[in-house]
């Protein structure tokens, strides 16, 4: 049997986790239709965040939609949140079996 594949639009957001709740209100407004939030530690050229205090935790935040959807969440955050705060985003295409669902 083949599965039904549909493509859809893998939105990734890595950024601080003071952000996390006016992310999640934002891309749901935007219109996704969720989203799912890990905990992350790393380095990079702004340092190490190895989330041992409050102000030093980072999140991952991982949205697949339409890439429509994606690209106008990606404008929002870096038009709200990329002068102030760390952040790096990337899409990936991914294909879905339920499409009703994003």
């Amino acid at each position: 049997m083949t599965l039904p594949k549909h493509p859809r639009t893998l939105l990734v957001i890595i950024t601080e986790a003071a952000l996390e709740k006016s992310l999640a209100r934002d891309v749901r407004r935007l219109g996704a239709q969720g989203y799912t939030v890990y905990d992350v530690r790393g380095a990079g050229h702004s340092g190490t965040r190895e989330g041992s205090w409050e102000a030093d935790r980072s999140i991952e935040m991982k949205v697949i939609c339409e890439a429509a959807i994606a690209d106008q969440i990606a404008e929002h955050v870096l038009e709200h949140y990329g002068a102030h705060f760390g952040l790096t985003m990337f899409f990936a295409e991914v294909n879905v079996l339920r499409p009703s669902k994003y």
